[in-house]
């Protein structure tokens, strides 16, 4: 055809893959782009520093003086302090009872055996 359009043939036509060039998305699972330990490290300390950041926040917005006393011990502290201290005793008692739930399953399946 010789009628002076300029549409492509067939045979000028390349996939669409090929044209395209790797970017970050398309990074392959090996290579050293790639998610590796160290930026989940990284992405933990960052979610770390933002969490301590609040804590703080807390702790200084709370600062009026409370009295605690836990049986025989009594402690006058910051409201937030105490707060803080109550949920980290939860959380520890807390894995206490699941660290002991997954030893008895461990101790089951081993004895099982």
């Amino acid at each position: 055809m010789s009628d002076g359009s300029s549409t492509p043939d067939a045979s000028d036509l390349q996939p669409l893959e090929s044209l395209k060039e790797p970017g970050p998305a398309a990074a392959a699972p090996g290579s050293p782009t790639g998610h590796t330990r160290l930026s989940g490290i990284w992405a933990g300390v960052l979610i770390g520093v933002v969490v301590l950041v609040f804590l703080l926040a807390f702790i200084i917005q709370n600062s009026q003086s409370v009295k605690v006393s836990v049986f025989t011990f009594s402690a006058s502290m910051p409201l937030g302090v105490a707060l803080l201290l109550a949920a980290v005793g939860g959380v520890l008692l807390a894995g206490i009872v699941a660290s002991l739930r997954i030893w008895q399953l461990r101790h089951r399946l081993h004895g099982s055996r």
